[in-house]
């Protein structure tokens, strides 16, 4: 049994290591005055971030049509015995509700199930990689389901954004707003809590960010897959990777880098971990 795995461009899987998995990206679109391109495919993250600084114009970003699920899900079909498309929290984005219109629109013969990850990045990008995992195993369609609905819970996520200064361009991210009457001069602490991104203090300084993001790991009693997302400090996420590697019961820390979705509203030096596992 062949079951396909689908997520969306804010997931932040690495791209090769979506190809090399099998997994397939529908992009969400960055949109700079009128020029429109889909994230990771017409531009890349070090050309959105460069462009995020200098160009006047501060972006903006929209969901898939209904019509590129569609496309994506009859592309896949012919080779599949179902598909599991795994989406950025409904409370985000309206990406998950254009997954279900393409559904509801798809009439052949091939079983999609569309699924609210009720998380963001590599939250979202774990619960792909574990759907795509449990689907290489043999797992059917309903199992695979079953089994990463059971995760979301499992699923954690804190990082710090250094600066407020994208979140004021217009980038407000549900409860995150609030974060806008704090000092200036603070690095605001983030979370993820029943699908929306919510405030979880906020840091001096990036030293503290790091540490608190450490402190946040390091809670966890076990830690099943471990991803660190950044946008513009590569360095800095490979050394905090070295630190945190010792708490993976197997496996690698993923590193990767933060997509045109969240990266319009953190904007440089944001920096995020996302966690599988118990506390």
């Amino acid at each position: 049994m062949t079951i396909k795995i689908v997520t969306d461009s804010t997931s932040d899987i690495p791209t090769q290591m979506a190809d090399d998995l099998g997994i397939s990206i529908v992009p969400l679109y960055a949109r700079f005055g009128e020029k429109v391109y889909r994230d990771r495919v017409d531009i890349s993250e070090t050309e959105f971030y460069d462009r995020l600084v200098h160009d006047p114009m501060h972006p903006k970003t929209s969901q898939p049509s209904p019509q590129d699920f569609l496309n994506m899900y009859e592309r896949l079909a012919h080779d599949a015995d179902g598909i599991v498309s795994i989406h950025i929290s409904s409370k985000l984005s309206g990406t998950y509700n254009s997954a279900l219109q393409a559904k509801e629109r798809y009439d052949g013969g091939c079983p999609i199930e569309v699924v609210d990850s009720q998380s963001v990045s590599m939250g979202l990008g774990l619960l792909a990689m574990l759907a795509n995992r449990l689907a290489a195993s043999g797992k059917n369609l309903s199992q695979v389901i079953e089994e990463v609905k059971s995760e979301i819970p499992n699923i954690h996520m804190l990082g710090f954004f250094d600066t407020l200064k994208y979140l004021a361009l217009g980038g407000r991210i549900g409860k995150v707003k609030a974060l806008l009457g704090s000092v200036l001069n603070v690095k605001p602490v983030v979370t993820v809590k029943e699908g929306e991104l919510v405030p979880a203090g906020n840091v001096r300084s990036r030293f503290k960010g790091i540490e608190r993001v450490m402190e946040f790991v390091n809670k966890f009693s076990v830690v099943k897959d471990l991803a660190i997302v950044q946008s513009t400090t590569p360095d800095e996420a490979r050394e905090l990777g070295q630190r945190m590697s010792g708490k993976l019961r197997k496996g690698n820390v993923i590193l990767t880098r933060l997509g045109a979705c969240l990266g319009v509203h953190g904007g440089p030096g944001t920096l995020f971990v996302a966690v599988r596992g118990t506390q």
